[in-house]
């Protein structure tokens, strides 16, 4: 047998600098025999359909607070370090040390994967975890490898996780039990006291988004299709505004929901599969997802099960956070490669629940540039507690918690882009509409979906647009199809000094965002600002 592939006997050094156990080791597992183990183990149970349904305890989500990047030498002038917490090379050595100790006595499950379907950007990722779930879920999430090409496998970068450990801050420089330890210049990133598996696929996208940069390659937090034409689209937007769902059109070929490069050569997809939100899923609104929680394979987390133990994807009792991770064959029209070539179409989506913003409105590579760093989403009342009203949310480049950079080399990098292949740039709104939440209602889901239909065929460009009087883009004055009063958001309020005044707050909001931003931007982006006019209501 290999000695990359199957069970290791106790003892054995599972390839990082002399870690072991007295336990089994598992390399490269396949998914029944994951499921198999899962199962067994008590980790995790079949739900009726033959999806793998685990729950992750306390931890029903990341903990951002509690992710540290080692300062050394070579990342001291890299990292942005007003978003990311440093942590000493001594006190990150000693974690390791500890951690290593802890896994002494485990069983230990290994597999070796790719994050990045362009081998010319390509990382090797060896995922060592003390559950069967979380090597499934990681299974899911990234490229796999043919067993033959397994053979020479030579990890750039390892996680090892292992939900048991409890971080001590004294000891290791952290903030508390819970630790995400990224050491960026030994490839190494470790993670202790949390069984939340996004954590293990977001450190893969986090160093990639610190590698890739230097390479010329644009590291994005979007979902990406492409349409007969070999016309591409990528779409941003922070979770709740549409992102997976929008992007899963059955019309376009899916090449990936979450996270993206753009190189020489095009887009190309992080990852092997999807990790969708699924609660309040429904077979008639989001059919392919929905039919992905049906197949086995599939880990649904932290989905509650009733006595049949059938999903019901509305309980959100255990948390609004309930997720699927499914390889990405899963979807009928999904590509075969995670290639595609350079975008036409960049879609920024925002779920305004303010009722302040068009369902549509085209932006110049500058307004793009300042609404992809200040990535900007709302709360509404109810999903949080102590939220009563809409909050605006800000997260640059719509994933602040995975930019080790500075916003600026982002944003720059990505107006480059978009000047150089000459890219259409769409703001859209999933948010409300005649009003805020609570007193408007949602955008339809067929508005959204037309008007994102006219932007991808080009028909949005040769109609006419008026400039809004608050963000200063070009929104469309009328789209065949649609009702006209939606395109105007200030005719569909029954007050309309209410909505000057909301779009006023909002337009503040924006402004006092992006203050921290303006000594990393030239004139042209801070000309792309909101106007002043809207704040003197």
């Amino acid at each position: 047998m290999s000695k990359d592939l199957g069970v290791r006997n106790p003892s054995s050094d599972i390839g990082l600098n002399g870690l072991t156990t007295t336990g089994l080791v598992r390399y490269n597992s396949c998914e029944a025999e994951l499921v198999e183990l899962a199962v067994a183990r008590g980790e995790a149970s079949l739900t009726a359909h033959g999806a793998l349904r685990a729950l992750t305890g306390q931890h029903t989500g990341r903990s951002a607070k509690d992710k540290f990047i080692v300062r050394d030498a070579s990342t001291d002038s890299q990292i942005w370090w007003d978003n990311n917490n440093p942590m000493s090379p001594e006190a990150f050595d000693v974690l390791h040390a500890d951690m290593l100790a802890h896994a002494n006595d485990q069983d230990l499950f290994v597999q070796d994967l790719v994050g990045g379907a362009d081998h010319k950007y390509a990382l090797n990722a060896r995922i060592i975890t003390a559950y069967a779930w979380h090597a499934l879920f990681i299974r899911n999430m990234l490229i796999r490898r043919d067993r033959a090409v397994l053979e020479g496998f030579t990890p750039q970068l390892t996680i090892i996780n292992l939900p048991s450990f409890r971080a001590d801050p004294t000891r290791h420089g952290c903030r508390s039990e819970t630790v995400i330890a990224v050491n960026l210049d030994k490839g190494l990133v470790l993670i202790g006291g949390t069984s939340y598996a996004g954590e293990i696929k977001k450190s893969v996208f986090t160093v990639l988004n610190y590698l890739l940069p230097k390479e010329g390659v644009m590291p994005m937090h979007c979902s990406a299709n492409v349409g007969h034409k070999d016309d591409t689209a990528i779409f941003f937007g922070l979770s709740g505004t549409g992102k997976t769902t929008l992007s899963a059109d059955p019309k376009r070929t899916l090449i990936g929901d979450d996270e993206h490069g753009w190189g020489t050569s095009g887009v190309f997809n992080f990852e092997g599969g999807c990790y969708a939100k699924t609660i309040r899923l429904s077979r008639e609104a989001e059919p392919e997802i929905f039919e992905t929680t049906q197949r086995f394979g599939t880990v649904l987390e932290n989905v509650v099960l009733d006595e049949n133990r059938i999903p019901d994807f509305d309980d959100g009792s255990l948390t609004e956070n309930t997720r699927c991770a499914y390889p990405l064959h899963y979807i009928p029209n999904a590509s075969s490669t995670g290639l595609a070539g350079h975008p036409k179409s960049i879609i920024m989506l925002t779920a305004d629940a303010f009722g302040v913003m068009p369902p549509i409105a085209k932006l110049t590579p500058e307004q793009a540039m300042y609404h992809f760093l200040s990535g900007y989403t709302a709360k509404v009342a109810g999903t949080e507690k102590g939220v009563t009203e809409p909050e605006a949310t800000f997260s640059t480049c719509f994933g602040a918690p995975f930019m080790p950079r500075h916003p600026s080399e982002y944003g720059d990098l990505l107006r480059r882009l978009i000047n150089d292949h000459q890219v259409s740039c769409w703001l859209v709104n999933t948010g409300w509409t005649g009003g805020a939440y609570g007193a408007g209602r949602r955008m339809p889901i067929k508005v959204t979906r037309a008007l994102l239909s006219a932007a991808l065929d080009g028909t949005l460009e040769n109609v006419d647009f008026r400039t809004d009087a608050n963000f200063g883009f070009a929104v469309p004055v009328a789209v065949e199809g649609i009702d006209g009063s939606i395109l105007d958001p200030r005719s569909t309020w029954t007050d309309q000094q209410a909505y000057d005044a909301s779009a006023s707050r909002l337009v503040r909001m924006f402004i006092e965002n992006f203050a921290k931003f303006e000594p990393h931007v030239d004139e042209s982006v801070l000309d792309a600002a909101p106007g002043l006019k809207a704040t003197a209501a």
